[in-house]
């Protein structure tokens, strides 16, 4: 077990690059089980979930091989359709396993899945929309059984509400279904824009990814294909936030800033400068933030994955800011952790006040999921003293080397083991 170590007052400056986005790269893995061969993802972020996925897919009988960013996988033509429990409960993404399976053999028997505790995320839009196109699904001892003895039917299924999961486990299962599929009031994001590029590349026929009505025809005529994982909008948001919090000068690269639209708007309004270039952004931090009051919403709203990051800056902002959260009905767990190092914020239901302080103090803090953990190490980068944080095994799970990062940008950071006794003496300081 380790844990971050870091101690705050200095303004980052430089240049960082980020690679491929976590919520891009773990559904491109997945969908390369529709078509047997050799496939490759480049630009792949050497993140804890990537590794867990392979475990998951060497197990079901892909070949995996991770070096220099690059990824290569080898499906086979026959493979085992049953994901195992021990690998997937800590991993959210395991349900779309459901959709290539069920399209290719169909059958499938994938554990309920686990992932980040934000409070109920119900998988029930995957699977209604699977039972439309003539999935029989039953849930067993914790394990969803897959039928589709008559294979996947193309049809029209409309999503009560835009979920990024519930789109992209329904066009890959659609992909090879009979027939014509259409998805009504899809999710929009740039994650699911990329996953159609790559789908394409391996011969599936879509249109209007990227728009609410996605429309599919089936067919079996697929092949491997390479595909470039597009660049992570949340790890260039979360330096971008860095940035701003310590009122540095921080450039990102590898990024694609219109995916941050509403997210650098925010920063704007927050007294930050922000300059955007192609491929590129540079966050210039105010003394202080301002308040700025923002909501989550799919997107192209404000992503609920910066929504912790964008917290912990305006916890040192001057005024009061007011936040709703309407995605996780558990996104605010982090907030008794900023609470202990000095943050004001009251939450009553999906909403949070925040009342800008002056300083923050370092202490012993632990982050509960991914982004908590980023939101913690942002904190801990203009906190008074030291700031030791628990659980670095979430950040893994969404950030390849956050440590060496910040580090590169001046930052006062290490990682350590958590046995040592003395966990907050600054080696080398």
């Amino acid at each position: 077990m380790s844990e971050i170590v870091l101690e705050g007052g200095v303004p980052l400056r430089g240049s960082v690059g980020v690679l491929g986005a976590k919520n891009a790269v773990l559904q491109q893995m997945i969908s390369t089980l529709i078509c047997p061969g050799w496939h490759r993802l480049s630009n792949v972020p050497d993140i804890a979930d990537v590794r867990a996925l392979m475990e998951v897919m060497e197990h079901l009988g892909v070949r995996c091989d991770l070096a220099d960013k690059e990824l290569a996988m080898v499906v086979p033509e026959r493979m085992s359709v049953e994901a195992p429990l021990e690998l997937v409960r800590s991993m959210r993404a395991s349900i779309l396993l459901l959709g290539p399976l069920l399209t290719r053999f169909g059958e499938a028997k994938v554990p309920l899945p686990g992932g980040d505790d934000l409070g109920a995320r119900p998988v029930d839009m995957h699977l209604n929309g699977l039972r439309q196109m003539g999935a029989e699904l039953e849930l067993v001892h914790g394990v969803l059984v897959g039928r589709a003895p008559r294979g996947l039917e193309g049809t029209e299924v409309e999503l009560p509400f835009p979920s990024v999961g519930a789109t992209q486990n329904l066009m890959m299962a659609a992909v090879m279904a009979r027939g014509d599929s259409a998805i009504i009031n899809a999710a929009r994001e740039p994650e699911i824009e990329d996953l159609g590029v790559q789908l394409e590349k391996m011969g599936a026929r879509l249109s209007g990814v990227g728009s609410p009505i996605i429309r599919i025809v089936g067919t079996r005529n697929l092949r491997p294909a390479a595909h470039r994982v597009m660049s992570d909008r949340i790890a260039a948001g979360t330096y971008a936030m860095a940035g701003a919090i310590t009122g540095g000068e921080v450039t990102i690269t590898g990024c694609e800033p219109a995916h941050l639209r509403m997210e650098l708007t925010k920063l704007e309004a927050a007294g930050c400068e922000v300059e955007r270039g192609e491929g590129w952004l540079r966050v210039a931090g105010p003394h202080r933030p301002e308040a700025v009051d923002f909501a989550t919403l799919p997107y192209p709203g404000f992503h609920t994955d910066l929504h912790p990051q964008m917290v912990a800056v305006l916890s040192v902002a001057t005024g009061t800011s007011v936040i709703t959260e309407n995605l996780y009905d558990g996104r605010f767990r982090y907030v008794g952790e900023l609470a202990r190092m000095g943050a004001d914020i009251y939450t009553e239901w999906q909403h949070a006040i925040v009342r800008g302080v002056e300083s923050l103090s370092g202490c012993p803090v632990m982050a509960t999921d991914i982004r908590a953990g980023a939101a913690l190490v942002i904190a801990g980068l203009v906190a008074d003293g030291v700031t030791s944080i628990g659980g670095v095994e979430h950040i893994d799970r969404g950030y390849a080397d956050l440590v060496h990062d910040l580090s590169g940008l001046g930052a006062r950071i290490r990682r350590q083991d958590m046995n040592n006794d003395d966990r907050t003496r600054l080696f080398g300081w």
